[in-house]
């Protein structure tokens, strides 16, 4: 049987068969990557679809632009349903269905990150109990997919990572478990460090809005949902790595705060204000990520969308 690198690399991370080799050779697959290429693709985030607000043809609007602008793929940043975690099956079936449905007038590879009202029935209200056999992150996952993983392309690693944890009392809070920090270990055992790195998340890592948009009159929750708890440890894991960027979504507005050589993007969303208008004065819309020989930029594209119950909302 013939390895290719990253899976040699990936094995041997996790069973110390690198140990074999000599610091030399290992040194040697490491450089063995290609040249960062030079392609788009789109980072789209927050469809939050339902049968409601005409936010099926919203979806359709956007996901046609898209397909048109002809990207390598398309990054979903989370939030695809409205809403998984407080209802029944029959609801959570309903969204997920009208998701799926929609999402094929893209017609292009898509990679999927799990958002907040992702997860089934994890929400006291719902009625649902743990023992369902979709309960928590099992229906999005069979639906959708794995919540962490990695993928190359043209030179590039990206790494989708689940901020979503529930809790015991029936909540939620924003944090990269110590699962998935020994995952990202592992996983970047086998990234050169010279390779360009795209995080992808989410509840943001790093932010402004609770600034500029925070509401100094409501008290603090018991758990983080703005931003990821642990947002230093994570980057901790990414300090001899050529962190270039981060997609984040989430807040619903469009915002790229720059960090240590890295840039944190967080993409306005498809639904805009919930689809009841632009949100903060950000449009319904996508982000389109430019990728230049190893540097990264990106503009924010409005879908067009005209919401049929426009109000003003922060």
């Amino acid at each position: 049987m013939i390895l290719d690198r990253r899976t040699f690399l990936k094995t041997a991370a996790v069973t110390g068969a690198g140990a074999a080799f000599s610091g030399t050779a290992a040194f040697d697959i490491l450089a063995e990557t290609k040249t960062p290429g030079s392609f788009d693709f789109v980072f789209f985030t927050d469809t939050h679809i339902e049968p409601e607000l005409d936010a099926a043809h919203g979806c359709d609007l956007c996901f046609k632009k898209i397909a048109a602008l002809k990207p390598d793929f398309a990054v979903m940043g989370g939030d695809h349903v409205y809403d998984a975690t407080s209802v029944g099956a029959d609801r959570a079936k309903t969204v997920f269905d009208l998701y799926q449905k929609t999402e094929q007038a893209l017609q292009l590879t898509v990679h999927h990150t799990i958002g907040n009202h992702d997860p089934f029935g994890i929400i006291e209200k719902s009625g649902v109990p743990s023992s369902d056999p979709g309960y928590g992150k099992k229906m999005y996952e069979e639906r959708i997919g794995k919540t962490y993983y990695s993928f190359d392309h043209k030179g590039y690693h990206f790494i989708v990572l689940d901020s979503i944890q529930p809790t015991d009392d029936r909540l939620w809070e924003a944090r990269i478990d110590d699962q998935q920090m020994t995952w990202l270990a592992a996983d970047l055992q086998t990234v050169a460090s010279s390779t360009p790195v795209i995080g992808v998340v989410h509840v943001p890592l790093v932010t402004g809005f609770l600034t500029f948009a925070g509401d100094p009159t409501r008290p603090p929750g018991r758990y983080s949902t703005l931003s990821v708890a642990n947002t230093p440890q994570v980057l901790a894991a990414f300090e001899k790595h050529n962190l270039i960027g981060v997609l984040q979504g989430h807040t619903h507005v469009n915002e790229i705060v720059e960090y240590k050589n890295t840039k944190f993007i967080t993409g306005g969303a498809v639904c805009g204000n919930w689809w009841h208008g632009p949100r903060m004065g950000f449009a319904e819309g996508f982000t389109i990520v430019s990728l230049r020989d190893g540097k990264i930029s990106t503009r924010y594209e409005s879908s067009g969308f005209q919401s049929v119950d426009p109000r003003e909302k922060f």
